[in-house]
């Protein structure tokens, strides 16, 4: 059975409250200190119990010691030291990371170095890191790198973001919540505003979720193992302000679905009208719908029209079929089918952004395949082959899961 690891983020995330549950979930932050390697010298890291509105939770901390904090005249509230995408490469290359997990740290600061750059309208090279630059981010990132291998778990899923609301106060003045480096790198992730009027999640957190979540759904068939609570910084009094990570087992989610097949033989009717049946079936919700030539009785060509459908919509299909065609009767039957779980994930191609629908079996893919509609729509917008287009989706799905 494949292990699912799922964020549930009902209040928002952040770097360090992806630690804490993880610690809190079994990563030994003895392991966690190593893995930081040096990084773990110029700072103290630590994780303790704490309440948030009655719930236990891990809070892990990082305190940078203070030869290693320059104070910044320009910005006297931060005191953060400014570093740029090379110095902060330079610095992850000194952790004790796997070379896979220093490739992935590295990627993963080029994407939020890249959202900044893009919100400021300033060249990458150009970008000094201001909140996400200072060295507790840094950890929380290196931190979070090696606490998901450690995890090992085959899947990765998040339930939507609950982003907060209001505003923040940031090195370039007030910003509305969430802010714009947060939104830019929560592309194409469901996000919220709930009762809680502050920043939820932070550009880290956003970063964490969104490079590692396959997909974003509510609580997963899974058979629980674990589960355990990060800690954020404010302790609000009706919402327990922490990430929670649950980790289990994939339940095998094909078992038990049914479907009813319905079908007939054809043998006198105007071919133009297959076409008209076949639409309608289709808008009444039918799953499948397909016409297979069949030798007849007396010798006679003809079409046998079946029709899959869920069990509950036999009687309504059954009609269209009568009203449509020129059978005079059908015979059906309820089946058992075995499904793939699917999912749908987005990639980036130079004809621009195709989805590929993703099945898995018990948590491993067993298939991928870009959408047609998407490649056909770019190779004409672009004046590409379709089949080109094609390849170069599946480059992205691969590097991607490469980078995983």
């Amino acid at each position: 059975m494949a292990t699912t690891l799922y964020f549930d983020c009902f209040s928002g995330v952040s770097g360090d409250m992806v630690l804490g549950a993880l610690l809190d979930a079994g990563l030994p932050l003895d392991a966690l200190r190593e893995a930081l390697g040096s990084l773990a010298v110029d700072c103290t890291v630590d994780a303790t119990r704490v309440l948030r509105a009655g719930v236990s939770a891990t809070k892990f901390t990082v305190r940078e010691h203070p030869r290693n904090v320059q104070a910044d005249h320009h910005h006297h509230h931060h005191h953060h030291p400014h570093r740029t995408l090379k110095e902060i490469g330079a610095i992850i290359d000194r952790s004790a990371l796997s070379a896979a997990g220093r490739e992935r740290a590295k990627a993963l600061f080029e994407r939020l170095g890249e959202a900044e750059a893009a919100v400021h309208q300033v060249p990458i090279e150009k970008i000094h890191l201001h909140e996400v630059g200072a060295l507790d981010s840094i950890v929380d990132i290196v931190g979070a790198v090696f606490a998901l291998e450690w995890m090992g778990a085959d899947q990765i899923l998040s339930s939507p973001l609950n982003v907060g609301g209001g505003t923040v106060k940031t090195e370039h003045g007030l910003f509305p919540v969430p802010a714009p480096a947060t939104v830019k790198l929560l592309t194409d992730v469901p996000v919220y505003s709930g009762t809680v009027q502050k920043e939820l999640v932070t550009p880290t957190g956003a970063l964490i979720v969104s490079s590692y979540a396959e997909a974003f759904c509510g609580m997963p068939a899974l058979t629980v193992d674990r589960a355990g609570y990060g800690a954020g910084d404010h302790d609000f009094p009706d919402t327990p302000n922490v990430l929670r990570v649950v980790v289990g087992r994939s339940a095998d989610r094909s078992h038990g679905d049914r479907v009813v097949v319905v079908e007939c033989e054809i043998d006198d009717m105007n071919p133009q009208l297959f076409g008209v049946a076949m639409d309608r079936l289709y808008e009444a919700g039918a799953l499948e719908v397909f016409y297979v030539p069949v030798q007849m009785k007396k010798n006679r060509p003809g079409t046998l029209l079946t029709v899959i459908a869920l069990p509950d919509l036999r009687t309504r299909l059954t009609d269209i079929v009568f009203q449509e065609t020129t059978t005079i009767g059908v015979r059906y039957s309820e089946v058992a089918r075995e499904c793939l779980s699917r999912e749908w994930v987005t990639v980036e191609t130079s004809a621009g952004a195709v989805r590929i629908k993703v099945a898995r079996r018990d948590g491993r893919v067993v298939n991928a395949a870009p959408e047609f509609e998407d490649c056909a729509r770019l190779a004409a917008e672009k004046g590409l082959a379709v089949k080109d287009v094609q390849a170069q989706a599946m480059q992205a799905y691969g590097a991607r899961r490469e980078a995983r």
